[in-house]
């Protein structure tokens, strides 16, 4: 994994091209993403990484002490609400401790990877969660978006592991690739990128360069 930013989903809107082209895109604040500390192959982690802090913690009482203790140590002048370790493949251009990261790590028309929490969908029935085709609708039939038949009670004589049924749907992990970075603003600390991105409006994702990145 290369070196990503942690932001926060603002919103969605449009920008034109030199063509005159709209791209709908998804605005990303990424201001206050600080380095909290770096890990060396050669040192006691055994691996290279850098962990990235991002949205400052105005009450310090709600977080645990051995959290506040790890930013104390590494220098953190304000405790971070998120934290997140990117592993890197080598020590070379290691940012330095305490360092500040901005949108200029991403470059126009860079390809990356967004990972985010889905929406919510609370509980579900078959049709919306698993995309079943239900059951006909005519002739007087009395059961229309249900799952029907789940097992039998002869051989096996059980409901099989893993089953689709009914049960809570989204709020689940998901990344979505291969998307471009439209317009990268440091002066507003802010990557416009285009396309949707999962989660809710001022939900936290993380934007990495792009693992499968095709040149687009």
């Amino acid at each position: 994994m290369s070196l990503g930013l942690i932001g926060k989903k603002l919103g969605m809107t449009k920008v034109y091209t030199d063509k005159g082209e709209a791209v709908a895109v998804t605005v990303v604040d990424v201001s206050g993403n600080t380095v909290i500390q770096v890990k060396r192959s050669d040192g006691k982690d055994k691996y290279t990484a850098v962990q990235v802090g991002y949205g400052d913690q105005n009450k310090p009482e709600r977080m645990t002490k051995p959290l506040l203790g790890h930013f104390k140590k590494h220098g953190v002048e304000k405790p971070k609400r998120i934290v997140k370790e990117f592993r890197l493949t080598g020590d070379d251009k290691l940012p330095a401790a305490d360092a500040k990261l901005d949108a200029s790590i991403f470059t126009n028309g860079q390809v990356v990877d967004v990972i985010g929490n889905t929406k919510g969908k609370g509980f579900q029935g078959v049709v919306k969660r698993w995309n079943f085709s239900g059951q006909p609708a005519t002739h007087g039939h009395m059961m229309h978006r249900r799952t029907g038949s789940i097992g039998c009670r002869l051989t096996p004589g059980l409901v099989w592991k893993n089953q689709k049924m009914p049960g809570h749907d989204g709020t689940t992990r998901c990344t979505v690739q291969n998307l471009v970075v439209v317009q990268s603003r440091p002066e507003e600390g802010v990557l416009l990128i285009k396309g949707a991105l999962p989660g809710n409006t001022g939900s936290i994702v993380v934007v990495r360069p792009g693992k499968k990145a095709v040149a687009k």
